[in-house]
């Protein structure tokens, strides 16, 4: 594998995990860090022995940047990410790809008629427990698939909404659904496909914010599953968040990292575990950076081997626009069909 070099936009909490991952990579290395403030990026710089600057474009223009990861607050991750493609870079960029499906429709867009590789930070799709449960899905294992629950009690306080002007907005970060359920709802799509039907309810009840604290959905997929969605700000004092999946053949539960339920015929349990592999339960920051790493990992082989990447920027668009349309569907009032 070449030696990729990486250049990062955004030097807040969120790029610590970009970074770290780059760190363990022996192929990788970082080149340059971004950030509006001079003193962030100034740090990092130093601390990891590489190039930053207060202006991303001068990042853009640097010839030895391949590959640019964008960790930004969300509203500006279309914006920024444009630019990225439109210099030439591979872009890895964190979920979501952005607040709104016509801006992530252009980015993709951009991304393809420019020919660089574009992927969104799903990390979890790289776990090992869900990668087992992708196989037995392909492999029919579970039979016909029907009903998926997906359900996020997590918790933030007011002072995590209040420690930063963006924070709790619908233009600039979203409410349960678009920040911190995103990661399920991939997952939700990925074992189980397009989703057909939607019907949803949304509301505010526990902070001072703009974005929902409480996002439900009903949904019916294009293969005829049901599927369940409860993502939550709220809940104390927050818990792991679980994926049910029932199938015509057997069932799996899923516990955060740990799989808690398996019947599946034909098909042993996994044995492995990974304990400390799940987090963000009231703190965001408390992941770990290695799936972050495979992610990076999967991206750069990709590109070499001239594949997509196992998350696309088409899987990003998916998921923005399920929550988008569950805001649709709470403000009208009506089950919406995809």
């Amino acid at each position: 594998m070449a030696n990729w070099k990486f250049g990062i936009i955004g030097c807040g909490s969120v790029a610590d995990f970009h970074i770290e991952a780059i760190r363990q990579i022996e192929e990788a290395s970082l080149v340059a860090v971004a950030s509006r403030t001079g003193a962030k990026a100034q740090a990092i710089a130093e601390r990891e022995g590489c190039a930053w600057t207060t202006d991303y474009r001068e990042l853009l223009a640097r010839n030895d940047v391949d590959i640019v990861c964008v960790t930004t607050p969300s509203g500006s991750h279309a914006t920024i990410g444009l630019e990225v493609v439109n210099a030439g870079k591979h872009l890895i960029i964190e979920k979501p790809i952005s607040m709104n499906v016509a801006d992530a429709e252009r980015l993709v867009q951009a991304a393809r008629a420019k020919n660089v590789t574009l992927s969104v930070i799903s990390q979890r799709r790289f776990e090992a427990q869900n990668q087992a449960i992708k196989r037995v899905l392909d492999e029919g294992a579970l039979g016909k698939l029907l009903l998926v629950e997906v359900s996020l009690p997590f918790h933030r306080s007011q002072s995590y909404y209040d420690s930063a002007q963006w924070r709790g907005t619908i233009a600039e970060d979203g409410g349960a659904l678009m920040n911190q359920g995103i990661h399920c709802l991939d997952l939700l799509l990925w074992f189980a496909g397009e989703v057909h039907t939607v019907f949803g309810k949304v509301a505010t009840q526990t902070h001072e914010m703009e974005a929902e604290d409480l996002g439900l959905a009903i949904l019916q997929f294009k293969n005829g599953a049901f599927g369940t969605i409860m993502a939550s700000t709220s809940i104390r004092p927050g818990f792991a968040a679980t994926i049910h999946l029932y199938g015509e053949k057997g069932t799996i539960k899923l516990e955060g990292s740990t799989i808690v339920h398996w019947t599946v015929p034909g098909r042993s349990e996994p044995t492995w575990t990974e304990e400390g592999a799940y987090g963000g339960i009231t703190d965001p920051r408390s992941i770990a950076s290695d799936f972050h790493q495979s992610q990076l990992l999967d991206v750069m082989a990709s590109i070499e081997a001239g594949e997509e990447p196992l998350v696309t920027g088409e899987a990003g668009l998916r998921a923005v626009r399920l929550v988008e349309q569950i805001y649709k569907s709470a403000a009208e009032g009506r089950q919406l069909t995809l």
